[in-house]
């Protein structure tokens, strides 16, 4: 548990665990290192480094909420590498964390030896992006943890049945901590107005191509996480994606939307995949 001084000036927060090839996790948009606890006891063997993005988790916010963008963020896991003295590193990128991982392929193949894409892909499905839209910067109606979990529960049952309350419990606690007057996110709402900011510019003529950034992947060992009932990546999006990466390996979880845990014994298949053809490339 550490933090590193951005070129900017920012405190960020990471974690650094474990010995073998270095696996860098990125998060969702709104999560943090939390989000990887259930994985990182199955990935022995390898360097697990977890970093929360800057104005999320127990990063600094940053003043300048444009700075909460892909381009910003994937030169903060950049300079993270260079704190670590690493030339390369595996990304498990998810959600947002996999699109960082996409640019990052474009801008700076060299520091990636492999990439796996937790739910996400070239094609955002609108439905799902308006629902992350709708909830972003909002803080939580429930006034305790508990009553969070209870929550999580009842709106992820149809999409994440099966699920115990417990495992509810501990994601409320990952997004969420207790303030003054109740619950408060653990990142900076201004985030909203950063992702209103870059759907507007996303419309312009010289954004990039996001089948260009995918299609940066392939010289990579590349997997791809789905989860079944999710409303961001769909089946016809990752089967275009196996088309143009024919050794891409994918698994579609069961009874998970967007995003699988990251324990599910097919995730688990598609992140030992990636990280034993890694090592068979020398790591």
């Amino acid at each position: 548990m550490a933090s590193f001084d951005t070129s900017d000036g920012l405190s960020l927060y990471y974690e650094d665990t474990g010995h073998g090839p270095a696996l860098l996790c990125l998060a969702g948009l709104t999560r943090n290192c939390r989000d990887f606890d259930h994985v990182a006891p199955h990935l022995a063997g390898c360097r697990v480094i977890r970093m929360d993005y800057r104005g999320r988790g127990d990063s600094a916010y940053d003043a300048d909420f444009r700075n909460y963008s892909i381009p910003r963020e994937a030169g903060d896991a950049l300079e993270l590498l260079d704190h670590l003295g690493l030339e390369r590193a595996v990304i498990l990128g998810t959600s947002r964390g996999g699109l960082i991982a996409m640019a990052l392929a474009m801008i700076a193949p060299a520091r990636l030896s492999g990439v796996i894409l937790n739910d996400i892909g070239p094609v955002i499905e609108p439905a799902g992006l308006a629902r992350i839209l709708d909830r972003l910067g909002r803080p939580p109606e429930a006034r305790s943890l508990e009553d969070a979990a209870h929550a999580l529960a009842r709106d992820n049952a149809a999409k994440f049945p099966g699920v115990p309350l417990d495992r509810w419990r501990e994601e409320a606690r990952a997004r969420y901590r207790k303030g003054p007057g109740g619950l408060v996110l653990r990142y900076d709402p201004h985030l909203r107005d950063a992702v209103a900011a870059a759907g507007a510019d996303s419309s312009a003529a010289d954004a990039p191509d996001p089948w260009a950034l995918f299609d940066a992947l392939r010289p990579l060992p590349l997997g791809v996480i789905r989860g079944a009932n999710s409303d961001i990546l769909s089946a016809e999006t990752l089967r275009q994606m196996q088309l143009r990466h024919p050794d891409m390996v994918s698994a579609t979880v069961p009874d998970r939307g967007h995003v699988p845990f990251l324990d599910e014994p097919p995730t688990l298949g598609v992140i030992r995949a990636v990280t034993d053809a890694v090592k068979a490339r020398g790591g």
